[in-house]
């Protein structure tokens, strides 16, 4: 395999199938009071299942802002859009059954979807996972992802927000890094790497955290993240205890880990080059009644990578999928040889 291609990996679910659905309640019911947060609000409801209409230009925008992209790994549990060009030679369907070992199946849990990505056959060494509210909406090329052979990154110390729903994943792949790795040592052998200019201000933080004995967190942009599929095999071999039980959740957990584990280990041994914070920005789509500048940052193509990210805070969810559906068309009207 070509060491330069870069492939796309992207997630998706469809949320009105009723066969999934179906499949979904019957192990819902099977869960045992206490094992499993079935009652999690990422688990719960329809929010973190429902279509907003824009996939279609997530493919828009990597046929007109990434054309580097060597090939789309387009992940789901059986089912496909209906306008989907299945023809198209970029495109590879993979199903959850094609690289998902078979005792972690069926699952409903996104972190055993990414945490066995490296799996899927044919995917490249290096490679790009998107979610599917993440866009490319203005040009790009290959070194905004990868640069002198590494995944590009910004690596900044953060505590994780403390809040009652906090993605608790945050928590447990803090664990394993300070478990792993002493936080002195690796600046010590990367000091480029840790206090980088093109980190802009955010570089405080890590002059503010030096003294802390551990890594407290890291700064987390909520965009694409690049990887090494060398990373994935190498945090298995190393954690293969702590991964095989998240993928043996068949929901979301509070134990879980994710694949920002991978992202941190690539930061914590230098396998990352330096990025700004400038790559993209992301929206917690209607917090603080965002709706209108967020559509309006589709429209002018503000940033070369953009998520917005849906929320329990949506006011009126038809309304605010057919703006968000009229920004993007304004952005990216253009029919993409993925669609049919």
């Amino acid at each position: 395999m070509n060491e330069e291609q870069i492939d796309v990996v992207i997630c998706w679910v469809d949320g009105n199938d009723k066969e999934w659905k179906k499949e979904k309640t019957f192990w819902e019911q099977k869960m045992i009071p206490g094992h499993g947060v079935v009652d999690d609000l990422w688990n719960r409801g329809d929010v973190r299942f429902r279509d907003w209409g824009t996939l279609k230009y997530f493919f828009r925008g990597i046929e007109k802002n990434a054309s580097w992209v060597h090939k789309v790994h387009f992940i789901t549990w059986g089912h496909v859009p209906s306008w989907l060009d299945l023809s198209n030679p970029k495109l590879n369907i993979v199903r959850h059954d094609d690289y998902i070992p078979a005792e972690f199946l069926p699952t409903f849990n996104s972190h055993t979807i990414e945490l066995n990505i490296h799996r899927i056959p044919g995917l490249a060494e290096k490679f790009v996972y998107f979610n599917d509210d993440m866009f490319v909406t203005r040009k790009t090329v290959s070194g905004d992802f990868f640069r002198n052979g590494l995944p590009c990154d910004s690596a900044v110390m953060n505590p994780p927000p403390m809040t009652r729903h906090n993605l608790h994943a945050e928590y447990n792949n803090i664990g394993v890094i300070n478990d792993r790795f002493v936080k002195n040592r690796v600046i010590a052998e990367h000091p480029l790497k840790w206090f980088n200019l093109r980190y802009g201000t955010k570089i405080l933080r890590n002059c503010l955290f030096l003294p802390w004995h551990n890594f407290v967190g890291f700064y987390e942009q909520h965009l694409p993240n690049s990887f090494l599929k060398s990373t994935f095999r190498t945090v298995w071999e190393e954690e293969e205890e702590e991964l095989a039980a998240t993928c043996s959740c068949k929901f979301r957990d509070r134990s879980n880990v994710n694949q920002w584990l991978m992202k941190n280990w690539q930061q914590v041994t230098g396998q990352f080059s330096p990025r700004s914070f400038k790559i993209g920005h992301w929206f917690e789509y209607g917090e603080d009644n965002n709706y209108d500048l967020a559509c309006k940052e589709v429209r002018e193509g503000r940033w070369k990578l953009l998520c917005v990210n849906d929320t329990e805070e949506i006011d009126d969810f038809e309304k605010r999928r057919d703006q968000l559906i009229e920004a993007f068309e304004s952005l990216l009207p253009e029919k993409s040889k993925y669609e049919k």
